[in-house]
């Protein structure tokens, strides 16, 4: 029983994080980060901490990270599992099978193609891998404050911006 009960888990950490664009990724200390990815080879991959690229903090060769997947479709909680950190080494094997995938899912690159070039001088590519824990859902809400950014909210509207929209055209 117990067998079959790790492999049903297994299967839905893997099929719920492949189907998921974000992933909430909580390291040793500090808060959960949504953070993109991609599912590759049993684990999922993140690139980061280098220019124009997300944030990875606390997450380092062999800490231990708890990730969060929601639902694609509905925003909600699926599953929270344990994981492993491995740094995958630029240029190396895993590492370029790593970022072929993750080339692809990468929106809005400044520098195109030559984006697996920068991210092997300056960023970190991640595998989160499994270790077949999965973390019990938690009865209430995990709603926290943001963490801080340079991203602003939205100001208020000058005062003469409702007479421009709503002014009636005369004929």
């Amino acid at each position: 029983m117990t067998r079959e009960r790790d492999l049903l888990d297994r299967a839905l950490v893997e099929e719920a994080t492949k189907k998921s664009g974000l992933i909430w990724v909580r390291g040793p200390e500090g808060p959960a980060r949504a953070l993109w990815h991609v599912w590759h080879e049993g684990a999922a991959c993140l690139v980061g901490d280098g220019p124009g690229e997300q944030p990875l903090p606390g997450l380092a060769e062999g800490a231990a990270a708890e990730v969060t997947v929601r639902s694609k479709d509905k925003g909600g909680r699926l599953v929270s599992w344990a994981a492993r950190v491995a740094e995958l080494p630029a240029g190396s094997e895993p590492w370029q099978a790593a970022v072929a995938d993750l080339k692809g899912k990468r929106l809005n690159a400044p520098d195109g193609e030559a984006m697996t070039e920068r991210w092997a001088r300056e960023c970190r590519v991640l595998r989160l891998e499994p270790t077949g824990a999965l973390a019990a859902l938690p009865d209430g809400a995990l709603a926290e404050p943001p963490v801080p950014s340079p991203a602003t909210t939205r100001r208020a509207a000058p005062a003469g911006l409702p007479r421009l929209l709503f002014r009636r055209r005369r004929k």
